[in-house]
C-alpha cells in the first residue's frame, strides 16, 4: 500500500534550526521526526511512499533514501497553495482504484495503523480536544462523519483531525480536489485537504473515525521538547558513563562523549556530541554539538552548534542577594 506524506513547509516558527535543516529531520527521542513516521508506516505494511517535499527536499530525499529500504517518489512542490493541492500533485503516481494513507509529515504518531489499513471504508484519525476551535472537528452522526468544520468559532464537535487520513479508494477523492481546483474553490487562500473530504462525504462517501491517543505536535520550540519528553518515557539507555550521573529518561547515541556531567532526565542528546563539565536535562543536543561548562534545562541546541561557558565559586552571607549574568 502507499502512503502520501507532505513534508514541505518550511517550519518558520522552529528556527534558527529550520534555517539549515528541514523541520522534518530535527531529533527528536533519538531520531528525526519522519524517523519516527517512517517507522509506524513500515510496521503496518506500508512499502511505497510518495513524499512531497520543498524547502531543503534534497535533505529530505537523501536522509530516507540512506535509512529505508521501500520505494520513494518524490515530488517537490513548488507553490504552497493548500493541503489539497499538494496531494493533488501526486496524482501520477497513485493507483486510483488502491487505497491509499495520507499522514502529514510534522508530527508524530503513537497508534497501530494496521487495523485502520484494513478498514472496509474511508476514516480519518481524531482525538478528543478541549478547545476545538484550533482544529479541524468532525461532526459525527451513527458512528460516520456526517460534516467536518474546519476550525469552527462555535464548537460543534471536539474530534480533533489528527492528520491521518485512509482512502478507501483514491479516485474519490482526486476527482473531489479536481473539482475544488477546477472552480477555484479554496479556504483561507488555499486548497484545503478539509474541504475536498467534506465534498467527499457530500457525494456520499461514507467516512468513519478511529482513535489517536498519542498525538505529538513538533512544530514549536517547546511542543518539540514535550513530545521528546513524552517519547523518551518508553526508553531506557542503561548507559553509564565514567565521572557522569545519567537520570533516566534519556537517549544517548553511541558515538556521543560525556565527561564529568549530569545528564537527564528528558534529554537527548545525537551522534559524536561532547558533552563536558556540564548539566544538561530536559533538552536535545544536536549531532556534533558541543557542551562544556554550562547547566542547560528546556534547551534545543544545533548540529554542530558549541556552547562554552563557566561554573562560578561564590561566598556570601546571609540576606545577600547577587546575579550572575
Amino acid at each position: 500500500m502507499k502512503a502520501i506524506i507532505p513534508v514541505a513547509g518550511v517550519g518558520t516558527r522552529l528556527r534558527p534550526h529550520t534555517y539549515s535543516h528541514p523541520k522534518v529531520l530535527l531529533n527528536v527521542a533519538g531520531k528525526p521526526i519522519i524517523g519516527h513516521i517512517m517507522d509506524k508506516l513500515i510496521d503496518a505494511g506500508i512499502d511505497e511512499a510518495i513524499v512531497i517535499v520543498g524547502y531543503l527536499g534534497s535533505m529530505v530525499e537523501d536522509w530516507l533514501r540512506k535509512h529505508y529500504t521501500i520505494k520513494f517518489t518524490f515530488v517537490d512542490q513548488t507553490e504552497m497553495l493548500g493541503l489539497a493541492h499538494a496531494v493533488w500533485m501526486c496524482k501520477d503516481h497513485v493507483d486510483k482504484t488502491d487505497p491509499l494513507l495520507i499522514i502529514l509529515g510534522d508530527t508524530v504518531f503513537d497508534v497501530d495503523l494496521s487495523p485502520v489499513l484494513q478498514s472496509p471504508c474511508s476514516t480519518l484519525g481524531v482525538k478528543e480536544v478541549e478547545d476545538p476551535r484550533r482544529f479541524g472537528v468532525a461532526v459525527m452522526e451513527e458512528n460516520r462523519i456526517k460534516k467536518l468544520v474546519e476550525k469552527p468559532d462555535t464548537p460543534v464537535s471536539n474530534l480533533a483531525i489528527v492528520g491521518l487520513y485512509f482512502l478507501y479508494k483514491a479516485q474519490p477523492l482526486f476527482e473531489c480536489i479536481d473539482h475544488l481546483i477546477s472552480n477555484e474553490i479554496k479556504t483561507k487562500g488555499e486548497y484545503q485537504l478539509t474541504d475536498a473530504l467534506q465534498l467527499m462525504i457530500e457525494r456520499g462517501e461514507p467516512f468513519t473515525t478511529f482513535p489517536v491517543e498519542g498525538w505529538y505536535d513538533c512544530g514549536k520550540p517547546e511542543t518539540l521538547l514535550s513530545t521528546n519528553e513524552i517519547l523518551l518515557q518508553k526508553t531506557v539507555s542503561g548507559k553509564t558513563f565514567p565521572g557522569c550521573i545519567i537520570n533516566e529518561p534519556v537517549f544517548i547515541a553511541d558515538s556521543a562523549t560525556l565527561e564529568n556531567a549530569i545528564i537527564g532526565p528528558n534529554t537527548s542528546v545525537a551522534e559524536h556530541a561532547v558533552i563536558t563539565d556540564a548539566v544538561v536535562k530536559n533538552s536535545i543536543i544536536g549531532s556534533e554539538a558541543q557542551v562544556t561548562g554550562v547547566m542547560l534545562t528546556q534547551s534545543i541546541v544545533g548540529n554542530n552548534a558549541s556552547i562554552n561557558g563557566s561554573f562560578h565559586k561564590i561566598n556570601i552571607g546571609d540576606y545577600s542577594e547577587i546575579m550572575i549574568g
